[in-house]
């Protein structure tokens, strides 16, 4: 344990010098200014001969802070994606500046992603792919390459997915080290002890180590495409099954244009208005209908395909909802539209998110208090993931349970409704939203629901394919941590969490009793 201890210390000051390299802490200290324990331990840790980068004068500070996370590799970039979604610990400003942080780094070789294809998946399904082309994107994580397989005698298209080689290990070295600093700071500075931060950076790897196995992002996309194949004007890629594996994926090359290219859609004569709305539908058909949409659509991971198709890509991030959370967010954002506000707060207590007792008038009162002011507004100017957000703050009021994954599907709201306005400015969100939320809602209360729900159990229950039940679990779990923000008492994680803290607590208990050792003898001698 010792040895290992160590291990994580000389990590630890390896990405100390890293951080020599970049003014990331200046950076940080004009946002929010750091302890000054946590400065001096920067300094001990990022002492270097090295001499800083030049900052690039014409950025500003979020993207110089971008820049310098981007350039310190995969840990870093993970950190600041996952702490953008945390503004409760490093504030609401640093948190927005860290949203523009770009997953890029420079691509590994041609010849060392056909090294690992070729282990990974065996000699006989290397040979038979055709083309491998150079990389066409490269992340912290993985890079795509192009590539032609045989599909049951037909030549296919593909993206094949690659991870980084010894990604994994690396990582969790880095995260280790990580949290090794986290319980150094929370042991010095007693008032950091509230913001969990080494259950934060354990919450990061539990989700990272997630994100690389790609066999676990292979099977989201394999339910999200089951699930979503008779909506019309919308396509899922397919993975091809015989070609993944944990460290490789492969899945139909998406020939279209990115999402953020609104002029290059217009000069096609693209309807970027019906492209809009039809975002936000499929989105929230998902969401309500299947109880299991896309956590991540940003504009860099949806295109329209040459038929005109919306084409989601990378599946790493999946929102999950049960039966009572589907009903309950189709419920209340209804209920919002017609306006009808004694009618949410009977959901809010037949749900039973909010205790029995609350009297249900008050509850009205204070939904009326959400709603009425966004009716005054423009229509532009509404958003659909901001009112679940005030929703859950008003509610919170009332005793309401957490339900995480209503968090999740809250965030992602937001972001969809930015995509949306990005293709045309004056989307309407509730016109938008009506028809799909109306028609789920009379579909639920049709007698033929039980039987059709019946078969849609049994259905999910193929689409899980048997060697992947435990991944889909573990995701399930990682993605409730992240939408909640903490690892519940009762998980795996948990108790894995408090074996770590253990270990750190034993060494720090041993170094001190080394220090002191070293004190005495040094008096006795000297």
């Amino acid at each position: 344990m010792e040895n290992l201890m160590l291990k994580k210390i000389i990590t630890l000051f390896q990405l100390g010098r890293k951080m020599a390299k970049s003014d990331i802490l200046s950076i940080i200290s004009k946002f929010q200014e750091p302890p000054l324990t946590v400065r001096f331990l920067f300094k001990v840790l990022s002492f270097s001969f090295f001499t800083k980068k030049e900052t690039n004068i014409n950025q500003d500070e979020g993207e110089r802070l971008s820049s310098s996370l981007e350039s310190m590799g995969t840990t870093f970039i993970k950190l600041g994606q996952f702490l953008a979604t945390r503004p409760d610990i490093i504030g609401e400003e640093l948190s927005k500046k860290l949203e523009n942080l770009q997953d890029k780094l420079p691509p590994f070789s041609l010849i060392q992603a056909k090294e690992l294809i070729k282990n990974d998946l065996g000699t006989d399904t290397y040979n038979s792919i055709i083309d491998l082309s150079e990389p066409v994107a490269a992340a912290s994580i993985a890079q795509v390459h192009k590539a032609k397989i045989n599909d049951d005698g037909t030549i296919k298209d593909v993206a094949i997915k690659i991870l980084r080689p010894n990604i994994k290990k690396i990582f969790n070295e880095e995260i280790d080290a990580m949290m090794l600093f986290a319980f150094i700071v929370e042991s010095l500075i007693k008032k950091t002890k509230r913001l969990k931060l080494v259950e934060v950076v354990f919450l990061l790897k539990e989700i990272t180590n997630l994100e690389m196995d790609l066999r676990f992002e292979a099977a989201a996309a394999n339910e999200y495409s089951e699930n979503t194949k008779n909506d019309i004007g919308f396509r899922v890629p397919k993975i091809y099954w015989n070609f993944t594996s944990e460290n490789v994926m492969t899945l139909d090359w998406v020939e279209g244009i990115s999402i953020r290219e609104t002029e290059e859609l217009k000069k096609r004569d693209l309807n970027t208005k019906k492209i809009a709305e039809d975002v936000i539908q499929n989105f929230l058909r998902h969401a309500v209908r299947d109880g299991f949409f896309h956590a991540d659509m940003h504009q860099g991971n949806i295109f329209i395909d040459n038929n005109g198709h919306i084409v989601p890509i990378d599946f790493g991030i999946m929102g999950r909802l049960d039966k009572m959370s589907k009903r309950f967010l189709a419920e209340i954002l209804f209920g919002f539209i017609q306006r009808d506000y004694r009618k949410v707060a009977e959901v809010h207590l037949v749900a039973g998110l909010v205790p029995k007792g609350v009297p249900i008038d008050d509850l009205a009162q204070a939904l009326r208090s959400i709603g009425e002011p966004i009716f005054g507004q423009a229509v532009k100017d509404i958003s659909g993931g901001k009112l679940l957000k005030q929703l859950f703050d008003v509610t919170e009021k009332f005793n309401m349970q957490t339900q995480p994954q209503l968090l999740m599907l809250q965030k992602t709201m937001v972001v969809v409704e930015g995509v949306a306005r990005k293709l045309n400015p004056n989307t309407n969100i509730w016109t938008t939203s009506k028809p799909v939320l109306e028609s789920w809602l009379k579909e639920t209360k049709d007698p033929m629901t039980t039987i059709n729900e019946t078969l849609q159990n049994t259905s999910e229950v193929i689409k899980r394919l048997p060697e992947f039940p435990e991944i889909m679990d573990k995701a399930n779990q990682a993605l409730t941590y992240l939408a909640s923000g903490q690892i519940p008492q009762s998980s795996n994680s948990y108790t894995a969490l408090n074996t770590k803290k253990a270990e750190m607590i034993a060494f720090r208990n041993q170094s001190i009793i080394g220090l002191l050792a070293l004190v005495i003898v040094g008096l006795l001698v000297f």
